[in-house]
């Protein structure tokens, strides 16, 4: 997918799903990236009927024909959308693109039977306390061979270990993880936490990950901060992230393509600190330079002295002492 010179991607996408799609706006906004006519349809899932209903009156306010869209609600985790429920493989529905930005370290109450749900069993259940790895392996499983995936999620999935740990080094191993975009801190409302963009695909290309480390370049705001888009002479934050993407650019501080080898020696651990660098190094210092400089400096201060006493002596006042 190549992006136009305003922004707009040239490619066609025939379907793209959001199963955690909330009010719809990180549809609606991938929907407006890609033109009006850049989409076939969009798939929608939320499981609070008022943000469902939200969601589908702000398809309808933002022009989207209702033949354009599907919404539906329901649990993603129960995966009891119809739909998507298709036990025949060969008739499984799938997207060209998957987005979504799920509730952080969800807790759910995975049912014994799910081990063998085929979204998970080539996987392992994510734990109770975070969903996270759940909802990452429910919208894979939906992903068309040449698709892509972008999922934001907390920091807590790139490290953290237990069965956690299995599913991110399978997916690995399996070439699947094509990049990590770290994110500033206090971008959204529900949360102040730094966030990551995991970006996966089921035909990976290249045998590395791309890390990219966004978290120092943003705005910030009273209440809010925000990547800058390039107005009024401002630095282009997003774009920077899409072009370091397209490219898979090498940038000190900010970029690095890491290969599997490195990684497996990591452990698995796709912790961004890892692997690039944000200390600024220090400035060499020249003790022979310094040093000059304060002899030269203790010099004039016994020259300034000698003068103020000078004046001391004159007026009957004692002198200051200069030491040896």
């Amino acid at each position: 997918m190549r992006p136009a010179k305003k922004g707009r991607i040239t490619e066609r996408l025939a379907s793209v799903l959001d199963f955690a799609c909330g009010s719809g706006s990180l549809l609606l906004n991938v929907r407006k990236r890609m033109g009006a006519h850049g989409i076939g349809k969009i798939f929608g899932q939320e499981s609070n009927i008022t943000t469902y209903n939200l969601a589908r009156m702000n398809m309808l306010l933002h022009g989207v024909k209702d033949t354009e869209f599907e919404i539906f609600h329901g649990d993603t985790l129960a995966n009891d959308w119809d739909i998507l429920r298709e036990l025949n493989p060969a008739k499984k529905p799938s997207f060209d693109a998957v987005v979504a930005n799920p509730p952080f370290s969800f807790r759910w109450e995975p049912t014994d039977a799910m081990g063998d749900d085929v979204r998970f069993k080539n996987y392992g259940l994510a734990p109770k306390s975070a969903a996270d790895f759940a909802f990452l392996l429910h919208g894979f499983h939906y992903l068309k061979d040449d698709g892509v995936m972008a999922i934001i999620l907390p920091h807590g999935v790139l490290f953290r270990g237990g069965a956690e740990e299995r599913i991110r080094t399978k997916l690995l191993k399996d070439g699947h993880v094509d990049t990590v975009i770290g994110l500033p801190a206090n971008l959204f409302y529900s949360t102040g936490i730094p966030v990551c963009i995991l970006v996966l695909k089921k035909c990976k290309k290249p045998d590395d990950v791309l890390f990219i480390n966004a978290a120092e370049h943003y705005e910030k705001g009273k209440r809010q901060n925000r990547m800058r888009e390039g107005l009024d002479d401002k630095p282009n934050d997003i774009q920077k992230i899409i072009e370091t993407y397209r490219f898979r650019k090498e940038e000190d501080r900010y970029s690095k393509r890491v290969s599997m080898e490195r990684i497996a020696k990591e452990g698995y651990n796709l912790n961004i600190s890892r692997y690039i660098s944000t200390t600024v190094e220090e400035d060499e210092i020249d003790l022979a330079a310094v040093h000059k400089d304060l002899v030269n400096s203790e010099r004039d201060v016994v020259d300034a002295t000698k003068k103020y006493n000078t004046f001391l002596k004159e007026l009957g006042l004692p002198i200051i002492l200069i030491p040896d």
